[in-house]
């Protein structure tokens, strides 16, 4: 029991601790300095590639969550333990409170943007906690139950010399440790009388316990409330874009395969693929916005939202593609962008000679590095602020985003983006590229089979087989199926509005019974086709054909 009581102490400190350092991060309305978020986003800059791999292939846009739930399970560990540890030593407990709180510290202020303040709510966490779990200890110690005193026995002056005990002594200690001064004193230690004791008071160590509980959780709560004070999703959806100076061509009606289970060929925002480091999403009010260009120019832009809106903009479809999309995945989608074209913006600024990159900051610290080739040899590379006829979604970015066709998320994307700076490679070394990924990472030719699904159970006979591919900023010429190794046959390729979208394809297959295995593979519009052997995403992008396996019955 005694045993139960110490662990459930420790939950209680540590519970204390994190809602007193939420709150405190609430009312400095810093979002990066609150220990929990700040351990995690330490934790994912920590992370080998291979796990942010399987953690991406096995929980999509979950592993945020998966990530907070496990860092989660891990505190809770740790604070059983510490509460364990406080029954014997209570210092040591105190010491295991403190070591959580240094580490919040050193979590929040190794955050890219980090500013002095970000230590507080750690180290006032961590008091509060020791604080709490000195008091629970206190509730638990024994105390003395209001009883009955056996009065003291009266003994003849020859018994107290000769040592003869009584019936109230305590024989292991004898007469000078029983009586004081006589035996007319009362007792030095007075024993309870049956029945009654020293003990825990349960009442005082509920009241305690609930009384911390409750400051946990209302810290908690309060931090979380003072933080989405700064929710800015009334303003966006307030806001008003204008309608481009350049509009998007017209989607083919026929771009859209019309089979059941075939993937749309516009992605709605909803279901639009997200990999990011943000395990809170920002919140950036588009009147407080700027983006600064800068850098090896000659003369430094700086725009505001209004700014940005007021030029000519663009409306495009464009597919992105995640780096960590394996072969036949799904982290790729379709949407039709808004947003202003990004060559002018740096040609206004002036780009120095041997510039070779666009190292770009989101709100949150995040840094992509973008090859400025890809930014001026004429594709339709924007800042952009509107995604599928409304401005940008809070997790895709809002209020700006970077959107550069035809390569990789992780050197094209930045959400949140403030701050773009002409520089170097050799100067100026990104998140994504600091841990080995490539430079440069142009999306490579893919295909996929998305009808019949994987394992499925199809009727013999007259089967439709369809997928999706592509190749941005290159197009997709051809697209080839395979049944069991047969010849390769064409299929049919939907119409799509211009190079930067994926492409759709069907084919007709006369299906026999048995298990069959179904293989597809592109050609882009330089005539380079997707090859056969399959790599990993690291550290420029997968590749491989795409296969399924089909029972026919």
């Amino acid at each position: 029991m005694r045993w139960g009581i110490a662990a459930l102490r420790g939950l209680l400190a540590a519970a204390a601790a994190l809602g007193i350092a939420e709150l405190a991060a609430g009312a400095l309305g810093r979002t990066s300095a609150s220990p929990l978020l700040a351990v995690g986003a330490g934790f994912i800059d920590l992370t080998p590639v291979w796990l942010k791999d399987f953690a991406i292939r096995h929980f999509g846009s979950n592993d945020k969550t998966v990530l907070l739930i496990g860092l989660g399970a891990g505190i809770t560990v740790a604070a059983l333990v510490i509460g364990l540890v406080s029954r014997r030593r209570l210092a040591v407990g105190l010491i295991g409170l403190a070591a959580f709180g240094i580490v919040g510290v050193f979590a929040a202020l190794t955050r890219p943007v980090a500013e002095p303040v970000d230590a507080a709510p750690s180290a006032v966490g961590a008091l509060a906690g020791m604080a709490a779990l000195v008091l629970l200890a206190r509730s638990v110690r024994p105390s003395i139950r209001p009883s009955r005193i056996r009065p003291p026995e009266r003994v003849s002056a020859g018994e107290a010399a000769h040592g003869t005990a009584t019936p109230g002594e305590d024989e292991a200690t004898g007469p000078q440790e029983k009586w004081e001064n006589g035996p007319e004193r009362r007792p030095k230690h007075p024993e309870p009388a049956s029945g009654a004791g020293s003990g825990i008071d349960r009442r005082r160590v509920l009241l305690t316990g609930a009384g911390v509980a409750g400051v946990a959780a209302a810290g908690g709560v309060g931090g979380r409330v003072l933080l989405h004070c700064g929710d800015v999703s009334s303003v966006r959806a307030d806001l008003l874009l204008p309608r481009p100076a350049s509009l998007a061509r017209p989607v083919p009606p026929a771009a859209q395969v019309r089979l059941p289970g075939m993937t749309p060929f516009r992605t709605s925002n909803r279901d639009f693929y997200r990999v990011d480091t943000a395990l809170t999403l920002p919140q950036v009010d588009p009147r407080d916005w700027t983006l600064r260009i800068h850098g090896m120019v000659a003369r430094p832009v700086e725009l505001s939202f209004d700014d940005l809106l007021r030029l000519a903009l663009i409306e495009r479809d464009i597919t992105l593609s995640c780096v960590s999309n394996q072969v036949g995945g799904d982290l790729a989608g379709n949407a039709r962008w808004l947003g202003a074209p990004l060559a002018p913006l740096l040609r206004r600024a002036g780009i120095s000679s041997g510039a070779d990159q666009i190292l770009s900051r989101s709100s949150d610290g995040m840094t992509l590095s973008t090859p400025i080739e890809t930014i001026l040899d004429g594709r339709d590379a924007m800042i952009a602020v509107g995604m599928n006829g409304e401005p940008l979604p809070i997790a895709h970015g809002f209020p700006a985003r970077l959107v550069v066709p035809g390569l990789y998320g992780y050197v094209s994307a930045t959400k949140w983006v403030v701050d773009l700076k002409v520089t170097r490679f050799a100067t100026d070394h990104a998140y994504w590229t600091r841990r080995g990924y490539a430079d440069r990472a142009p999306i490579k030719t893919f295909s996929r089979i998305d009808v019949p699904k994987p394992l499925a159970d199809v009727k013999a006979g007259r089967v439709a087989v369809a997928g999706t591919a592509w190749a941005q900023h290159r197009g997709v010429d051809a697209v080839e199926w395979q049944v069991d190794g047969e010849p390769w046959r064409q299929a049919r390729l939907a119409p799509v509005p211009g190079l930067d979208t994926w492409r759709q394809w069907t084919a007709e297959w006369d299906a026999a019974p048995g298990s069959h295995t179904l293989r597809c593979r592109a050609t882009d519009g330089t005539g380079h086709t997707q090859p056969e052997h399959r790599t990993p995403p690291f550290p420029d992008g997968a590749t491989g054909w795409h296969s399924v396996v089909v029972t026919i019955t």
